[in-house]
């Protein structure tokens, strides 16, 4: 049952003149609770990174149709967001985790029966009900966090939580690597030894099944959360259950789209998440094709992203300090567009490296553009946030978009152009002028 809290200490800046805390005095369980979330999803969405690859060579797949792993989850993030918020606007924060916790599961657990049939387009739509868990997951999961504290530290607070997410991708990539990747990479004439044979059949079956154990293993997991988080006891912000959220819901809305900050949020997190998820989902392509790299050491390439991706989050909060959240994000992304040209310019190893690095410098984007989105909506936060996290579809548009680049002209080099072009509206968005109030220099934690 939630419990209604609303004390200076845990919803605002202290009355005697301190700076105000970083972490929600009083209600530090549910807190870490919602923060091993952040891991989970993480988790998840960078072991698609590995199914990209993984289906792309069990059900044969031109470099469009493998990108469609993540335009599977990403649309669950479009589709998904704003009923998640309807639905918190009634029940709370709590009954939309759990929600989202039984959505991610059933997803997951799906994978099982989806590949004994053998069927790509069951595994999207598997991959579609993840997306839809995760959605939930992060619609509110996001605000929980940014709300439950002091408004002044909102931003630093989810990049926080945030900075659990990298450790979560790390995990799912390697995971992935060593219990998903066999290992086995078939030359041409193999294959059409085997196939002489009648043997290539069940060698892909085989890589398909491959993905079972992993995604059960991670349903029963989440599962387990789902039954711990019910059991514990969750704030009630006050803001939750805002008459004026009653009615009115079209006019709220239009009202909210109406609004110029929120707005530019929603565009900029369309175009980073695009960016992000192209970067890594054609990563591992990128190195086979220019370094010659087998799947298993192009994937523990990709793990470098990631460990640079938690490094970037755990060294720019800190730098939160004493630079602007926005104004280091807009430089961030200046240089990730130069990072970027780079791994276009000099395919290989130094290509490689230079996307590995962009990892580093997107790392705060995502938390940042969240947090200046929905500061000051109030009792319209869960609403203009969904619209945010529905942004994400941008993360299922981008990459089929560098896919039909890279079968168009032989190229993943190439594909990387259009993250070029997301990183532009990134930089803009970070360095644009903004009322004061909006942008400050993140408090010093006590």
């Amino acid at each position: 049952m939630n419990i209604a809290v609303d004390t200076p200490s845990s919803t605002g800046p202290s009355s005697n003149g301190q700076k105000p805390c970083l972490f929600p005095v009083g209600h530090m369980v549910p807190f870490v609770l919602v923060t091993v979330l952040f891991f989970i999803w993480g988790m998840s969405n960078n072991l698609t990174d590995i199914l990209v690859q993984q289906f792309k060579k069990s059900f044969e797949l031109s470099p469009l149709q493998a990108q469609l792993v993540q335009t599977a989850v990403f649309l669950g993030y479009f589709f998904m967001a704003l009923p998640a918020a309807l639905g918190m606007r009634k029940w709370g924060y709590k009954a939309g985790i759990l929600a989202g916790l039984c959505l991610f599961g059933l997803g997951t657990l799906m994978f099982w029966p989806a590949a004994v049939i053998g069927r790509y387009w069951l595994m999207l739509t598997a991959l579609f009900v993840v997306g839809c868990g995760s959605a939930t997951l992060e619609t509110a999961a996001n605000p929980f966090i940014a709300q439950t504290g002091a408004s002044e530290t909102s931003e630093q607070r989810l990049n926080f939580s945030q900075a659990f997410n990298p450790p979560g991708t790390i995990m799912g990539v390697l995971i992935g690597t060593f219990f998903i990747f066999s290992g086995v990479e078939l030359s041409a004439s193999k294959v059409a030894e085997m196939k002489v044979a009648g043997t290539y059949a069940a060698y892909l079956h085989g890589e398909i099944m491959r993905v079972v154990p992993t995604y059960v293993t991670l349903g029963c997991v989440v599962l387990l959360l789902a039954l711990v988080i019910g059991l514990t006891r969750f704030p009630a912000n006050a803001r939750e259950h805002d008459a004026s959220e009653e009615h009115n819901l079209g006019s709220q809305l239009l009202s909210l789209l109406r609004s110029p900050g929120l707005l530019a949020a929603i565009v900029a997190q369309f175009c980073y998440c695009g960016a992000q998820v192209s970067t890594w989902s054609a990563f591992i392509p990128y190195v086979k094709q220019y370094t010659h790299a087998t799947e298993r050491t192009a994937a523990l390439f990709l793990t470098g992203n990631l460990i640079a991706f938690a490094a970037g989050r755990i060294i720019s909060t800190g730098l939160m300090r004493w630079f602007a959240p926005a104004k280091m994000m807009g430089v961030y992304a200046i240089v990730n567009i130069g990072l970027i040209s780079l791994g276009i310019l000099h395919p290989g190893l130094v290509g490689a490296g230079a996307l590995l690095l962009t990892s580093f410098f997107m790392s705060v984007m995502f938390p940042t553009i969240f947090a200046l989105g929905v500061k000051g909506l109030g009792p319209r936060t869960k609403l203009g946030g969904s619209l945010i996290v529905m942004s994400v579809v941008g993360a299922a548009v981008v990459p089929p978009l560098l896919g039909l680049i890279a079968k168009h002209f032989g190229s993943y080099a190439l594909g990387y152009g259009v993250v070029i072009a997301c990183y532009v509206v990134v930089a803009v968005y970070g360095l644009r002028p903004r009322p004061v109030t909006s942008v400050h220099t993140v408090p010093v934690m006590p």
